[in-house]
């Protein structure tokens, strides 16, 4: 085998692709090569928790994306930020660990897609856990990813929030990935020991070394090659030069929901009309490249709070270098060891639904006055007591798009979210409203409530209510569905083995590849999706090369 050949090409050294680089060269016998477009992950602002506020901005780490004007948005443009470094978006995440709800994995079965039930899916949820609850029915130990219980050190506030929903009638659960996904509670997150854990250091780190495994950094991959319609190698630009490097058993795309249906249309797979318009040779029409795009959207309300939060501990420039002091010599502990996202639930906003529906956020932190755009000022908090509730649809029904614009590469791609085209998504933002304020009204949070800063008491009605989600809402980072597993070649990309249908050699493992999007944060469901794409991968290594 010649120096510019391997077994395995990985493009994307993302939340899936650094689980891939493990899991396929374990055995030491197959070489990969892993392409990252981004740099390294050793920055202070990745591995301490907080540190997200800033990656959130930055170029260094940080797609940027911008997405297209949405009509169903008054025409804003919303930022999409997507990690652009070691561990990808698991990199720059508020690190919040949910699984999803059972019957989203129900879902993904019934659509076409056997293997992917709840219960075929918990083992590698398992597997991929190193767990504080023990190795028991629903959770692992020993696994690569660190998963962190933080009831003990969340802010006091949190504990009111609970106790307002206790008030409401809303169950308590100890554990979102467990028996009970339904209910309030306190958030799981992926810190250990004060420190983020990433894709990068979970998966990537313990095996950078291997002599199977070659990582090229600062290399973005702009073509997939073939002999046909078979996969044969990649082409990329690593310090301003093209390279091309050949497979001999797989190309696995590994971007994520934007760049990989972008770099398949690049690639010549994707709607034939697409590449035509964008003189781009066709190698399969496979119209549902790109489409399919879903999100979580979501909205903040906040409010200036009676006691103390966290705004206290971080506003204040004396809080900033107590809060530094105590991470650095006391055992990397304190607020900046923390999320700011901590507690939350899954409720059901209205009678005769089978599970919930709605995913509310609690943050003992507000940035109503400080938040300006994109910029997500996370260590600079409102200069008053405050706190915020966030909700949004579990399982949103509008879908978007995304398309390549020309044949650069190095254009991004257009995204089209069209966050908020569904009737039924509409009455969820009038009834997560409604859910939020009933929560703010419950005993003792109503107590510690001075006044809803925003969207405001005057805004009461549900014409009111969704006008003022259509001008704050934003993008809560979970896109996918863009090369969609499935039965049906019309509206899906992928078989149920992450093999893109119509071509050979060529998989696509990541977010994208979601039938529905999972009802929660998507960085966990990803590791678990890259786990048994692992599985498929060295499954087939031993079946006849076709």
């Amino acid at each position: 085998m010649s120096e510019s050949e391997y077994d395995y090409i990985v493009i994307g050294a993302g939340t899936a692709g650094c689980v891939l680089a493990n899991r396929l060269t374990a055995s030491g016998t197959e070489r990969l090569l892993l392409l990252e477009a981004g740099g390294g992950d050793r920055s202070p602002w990745i591995q301490v928790p907080i540190g997200y506020g800033r990656t959130f901005n930055d170029p260094r780490f940080n797609w940027l994306y911008q997405a297209e004007p949405d009509p169903t948005l008054d025409n804003r443009s919303q930022f999409w930020p997507r990690g652009k470094v070691l561990g990808g978006s698991s990199s720059i995440n508020a690190m919040v660990y949910v699984r999803g709800q059972p019957g989203d994995f129900d879902d993904w079965a019934a659509a076409g897609n056997p293997g992917w039930s709840y219960r075929e899916v918990l083992p590698y949820f398992r597997k991929l856990e190193d767990h504080p609850f023990g190795e028991a029915e629903f959770h692992g130990v020993g696994g690569p990813v660190g998963v962190s219980d933080v009831a003990a050190r969340v802010h006091p506030l949190c504990h009111s929030f609970l106790q307002a929903c206790d008030t409401l009638g809303v169950a308590r659960t100890r554990d979102f990935n467990g028996a009970q996904s339904e209910g309030s509670g306190l958030w799981e997150v992926t810190i250990r020991d004060g420190v983020r854990v990433s894709s990068a250091s979970a998966y990537l780190q313990p095996v950078r070394h291997r002599a199977n495994l070659e990582i090229r950094l600062r290399a973005q991959a702009t073509r997939v090659l073939f002999d046909g319609r078979r996969a044969t190698g990649v082409e990329f630009i690593e310090s301003g030069s093209r390279q091309v490097v050949k497979t001999r058993r797989e190309v696995i795309l590994a971007g994520g929901a934007i760049n990989s249906p972008q770099l398949l249309e690049l690639s010549g797979v994707g709607d034939g009309e697409i590449l035509r318009r964008c003189g781009i040779p066709l190698i399969l029409d496979s119209p549902a490249v790109g489409r399919g795009l879903q999100d979580h959207l979501a909205v903040n309300y906040y409010y200036r709070s009676r006691v103390r939060t966290l705004n206290n501990e971080l506003a204040p420039f004396l809080g900033k270098v107590r809060a530094a002091l105590r991470y650095a010599l006391g055992g990397r502990t304190g607020p900046l060891a923390m999320s700011v996202n901590q507690a939350g639930a899954f409720l059901r906003s209205r009678p005769g639904l089978t599970r919930p529906n709605m995913h509310i956020y609690f943050n003992p932190a507000s940035y109503s006055t400080t938040t300006l755009g994109s910029t997500r000022r996370l260590m600079k908090p409102d200069p008053y007591p405050g706190f915020l509730m966030s909700f949004n649809t579990c399982r949103p029904v509008s879908r978007g798009s995304i398309h390549i614009r020309s044949p650069d590469p190095l254009t991004s791609p257009a995204i089209r979210p069209n966050a908020l085209a569904a009737p039924e998504d509409v009455r969820d933002v009038c009834e997560g409203s409604q859910l939020v304020r009933r929560i703010a009204a419950a005993a003792p949070l109503a107590g510690l409530v001075e006044a809803e800063r925003e969207p405001g008491s005057t805004v009461v009605s549900d014409e009111q209510i969704l006008a003022d989600f259509r001008a704050r809402s934003g993008s809560v980072f979970h896109a996918c569905g863009t090369c969609a597993m499935g039965s049906d070649a019309r509206t899906t990309v992928l078989d149920p083995r992450l093999r893109v249908r119509g071509v050979t050699a060529l998989r696509v493992v990541d977010a994208s590849a979601f039938p529905n999007v999972t009802s929660g944060n998507t960085n966990a469901p990803v590791l678990m999706l890259a786990e048994k794409a692992a599985d498929f991968i060295l499954e087939d290594k031993r079946a006849p090369q076709a």
